[in-house]
């Protein structure tokens, strides 16, 4: 039997597993379950830590060397990094992705139900290169990590405890493996209910090894067979595996290689219904979500949530087609019998700009994140706003708001970009702050605010004044020659006005254009080599453009007429007043003179 603390330690209180209820529950959503010592008395994840710790059993045997142990509690504090279970569920698939290395070509994820009780359980199986019985003492040892490569998205080897004791109280692992001209298999089980329920106060990890290089199980022994044997009973007894055949059945649909990881005893929620929503979507697994429960929503808050940015809270076929920037070639992510269909939300922007940021990181040489910024095709009607920031491909930040709350000005402006330079926190649902981190925070905000300045009037908004007066400027800078790229230059940025046109170019920085819609009246001769609906949106453009500006000079010169009202206004009052003291003062020398 394997333990983190590497300790030799008999399992205690073993239950006849007669005493098991088999009747599946009439709502696989509810757990309707009798009291059942293979189950914890609280299957609420954020009330199962809430226990007493008592005195410990252990004491070192002479010439044992005192160490230090981890109880069975530290496996859920542990698991409370990750807040939301999609975040769990996506460190597995980072490992099932990381595979790719060794041959991966799927990973399924998929609902079962456990053979003992007919509870729901939730299935992560692929076909990588799979782990040999070193490997997956590895896996299942704490903050042991394999993965050394740049290419790799795990690092810090505690993904996969925290993420399957977030999920649920208890995971078994089937594992094939062909190294160096041997084929092994290998079962482990990590079950905090077992630790909990025959009052632990060590880590234990019952592991089991069978060669099969000659294509029969034969058991691999690192103790004695009584050792091997304990192991084997300790996971029929509180695994969904009730004999060995049905444990070795299981590697079946393994194949000659790979992984599968069956997380069951699923937490439930304080409602007594299970975290996970298998029912409400025979493709998917949901989240539940409250706000949809209302009868009654505007046209607004129907659409915002039909939105890829609300949905991903709620679906994980939603957040799975997101969490890897690049598309993959030979892989696929199966969800409940259907793949996944990746997707990049800077493919569907409007008047696309790419702007090249590099940073100033003492750690890494020559960083450098290119920013895909534009307005999503539901703006102006949606005020969606955001960006979705990756690392090593992985999504870490999807929809980041870089402005407060209430700030109309960046609506419907979403970006996309990859910052390797950055280290993210160990849940990889957010980013470790640092003067780097805040650094990008402030050019993300300054990207933003500078394309709703030059882009806003794209949509509908008015156009920003001081811009307006720069682009007065820029319209005498003499202008590209026909022929090359209509695109406008920006320097450090990539322009492409919309999806569908040909792809983004660098334009040399001393051949400046006025932004898409601000074109001069001679860069109407300029266009008449594009086809006729872009010239069309251009001299709408440049008409809707002179209109605003022929407002804002009314406008200045109502200003002006005003306030050349209220001085002559003023000067009029004054006169009047001047008048009445010189008609008072003729008054009083008149009546002077009548009395001499």
């Amino acid at each position: 039997m394997s333990n983190f603390s590497q300790k030799p330690t008999n399992v205690l209180n073993i239950l006849d597993s007669d005493d098991e209820a088999d009747d599946r529950p009439p709502r696989p959503e509810v757990q309707n379950n009798p009291v059942d010592d293979r189950r914890l008395e609280n299957r609420s994840f954020w009330k199962a830590g809430a226990f007493d710790i008592g005195p410990t059993k252990w004491n070192p045997s002479q010439g044992e060397l005192e160490h230090a142990r981890v109880h069975p509690k530290f496996l859920h504090s542990n698991a409370t990094s990750h807040k939301w279970a999609f975040g769990a569920i996506a460190e597995l698939l980072d490992n099932a992705v990381d595979e790719i290395n060794n041959g991966a070509t799927f990973v399924k994820v998929d609902r079962v139900y456990s053979k003992r009780d007919n509870s729901p359980a939730l299935l992560f199986l692929d076909d990588g290169g799979g782990m040999d019985p070193d490997g997956i003492r590895k896996c299942m040892s704490l903050g042991y990590s394999t993965k050394k490569t740049n290419n790799t998205i795990g690092q810090y080897g505690n993904g996969f405890k925290t993420s399957t004791m977030r999920l649920g109280a208890d995971v078994i692992v089937f594992s094939r493996a062909y190294r160096n001209g041997r084929a092994t298999q290998s079962v482990g089980l990590l079950s905090y209910t077992f630790l909990r329920r025959t009052g632990q106060d060590d880590v234990i990890v019952p592991m089991i090894d069978f060669d099969i290089t000659k294509h029969w199980s034969e058991p691999i022994l690192y103790g004695t067979q009584e050792d091997w044997s304990t192991n084997l009973n300790t996971i029929l007894e509180w695994s969904p595996f009730a004999t060995k055949d049905d444990l070795i059945q299981q590697f079946e649909d393994i194949g000659s290689h790979g992984t599968k990881i069956m997380i069951y005893n699923l937490w439930l929620n304080d409602e007594g219904i299970y975290e996970l929503n298998f029912d409400e979507d025979d493709e998917d697994i949901k989240l539940r979500d409250e706000a949809a429960r209302v009868s009654k929503l505007s046209k607004k808050a129907v659409d915002m949530q039909a939105h890829i940015s609300y949905r991903l809270l709620h679906s994980l076929r939603a957040y799975a087609s997101m969490l890897y920037l690049q598309k993959f070639n030979n892989f696929k992510i199966i969800l409940r019998g259907k793949p996944v269909e990746q997707y990049n939300i800077a493919d569907d922007l409007k008047f696309r700009e790419v702007i090249v940021y590099k940073p100033q990181v003492s750690s890494v040489l020559h960083a450098v994140a290119e920013t895909t910024l534009g307005f999503i095709k539901e703006a102006p009607a949606l005020g969606i706003t955001g960006f979705n920031v990756y690392h090593k491909n992985r999504l870490i930040r999807p929809f980041w708001k870089v402005t407060g709350e209430g700030h109309s000005k960046g609506y419907g402006i979403v970006g996309v970009l990859e910052a390797n330079f950055i280290e993210p926190a160990h849940d990889k649902q957010d980013f470790e702050r640092s003067s780097v981190f805040s650094r990008l925070e402030v050019k993300l905000k300054q990207m933003q605010m500078e394309y709703w300045r030059e882009h806003c009037h794209l949509i509908g908004h008015q156009p920003d004044p001081t811009f307006l007066r720069k682009l007065q400027k820029t319209n005498s800078v003499p202008l590209q020659t026909r022929g090359e790229p209509l695109n406008h230059t920006v320097p450090g940025r990539v322009v492409s006005p919309s999806p569908g046109v040909s792809g983004p170019q660098i334009h040399d920085r001393t051949m400046v254009r006025p932004p898409p819609g601000f074109q001069s009246a001679s860069f109407d001769q300029e266009v008449a080599c594009t086809t006729d609906d872009s010239r069309s949106i251009d001299e709408i453009c440049d008409e809707n453009i002179q209109l605003f500006m022929r407002c804002e000079q009314y406008m200045q010169r109502e200003t002006e007429l005003k306030s050349t009202v209220d001085e002559l206004e003023k000067q009029v009052a004054d006169t009047k007043r001047k008048c009445a003291e010189l008609s008072s003062r003729l008054e009083f020398l008149k009546k002077q003179k009548h009395v001499i």
